[in-house]
């Protein structure tokens, strides 16, 4: 355990919020894999040989371990989500009680321990390449009238960008493209993705 990271898994953190317990016994899982305890992205991050293997973080509905390349594990129960059809190697493993943890630990630690082998052979996912971003046109009114949003913007992570580029081009009137984008607004100011808490 490192106590940098303990924060997260106290009752008072913002962060994790009602899902406590959940992350609590996920640390607990996870840790016992053997793996370095790190914060990253403001959650805390798993690594083996400073390569990331798994995160945890929240939701609104549900918390979640990360793989980082879960693209490449097996994948025998059929558990592992990709978040959006966008998302290339990072999978998901999503929980809403710790029943459900607590049935699959030993799947989990198996996961894990694929996790850390296919880092050991050095196995890369290959990724396509980004295709460039079209942005409807309400946003790049918006842009160039407000720099600081547009800077805001422009600081985001490409993954970021393309999640509000998708929820944004996603609906079909332009009454709803601008009705999303203004929703979006402070979020992006702060600095966080479409799904960050």
């Amino acid at each position: 355990m490192n106590p940098s990271v303990d924060f997260y898994f106290k009752k008072e953190s913002k962060s994790a919020g009602k899902w406590q317990a959940e992350v609590k016994k996920l640390r607990t899982i996870v840790l016992d894999c053997n793996l370095n305890e790190e914060l990253k992205w403001g959650c805390p991050c798993y690594t083996f040989q400073k390569a990331n293997i798994v995160l945890i973080h929240v939701f609104k509905e549900y918390c979640a371990l990360l793989f980082f390349k879960g693209a490449l594990l097996q994948d025998a129960e059929g558990i592992l989500i990709r978040q959006t059809e966008n998302v290339q190697s990072p999978r998901q493993i999503r929980f809403t009680n710790v029943r459900e943890i607590a049935e699959l630990t030993a799947t989990i630690k198996a996961y894990i321990y694929e996790a850390i082998e296919v880092e050991k052979a050095g196995l890369k996912v290959e990724l396509k390449k980004n295709t460039e971003l079209v942005f409807p046109e309400e946003f790049k009114k918006i842009l160039q009238k407000n720099t600081a949003l547009k800077t805001a913007f422009t600081a985001l992570t490409p993954g970021r960008q393309r999640g509000y580029n998708l929820y944004f081009t996603a609906a079909k009137q332009s009454q709803t493209r601008t009705a999303r984008i203004e929703k979006c607004l402070p979020q992006i100011l702060q600095g966080k993705g479409l799904n960050d808490l």
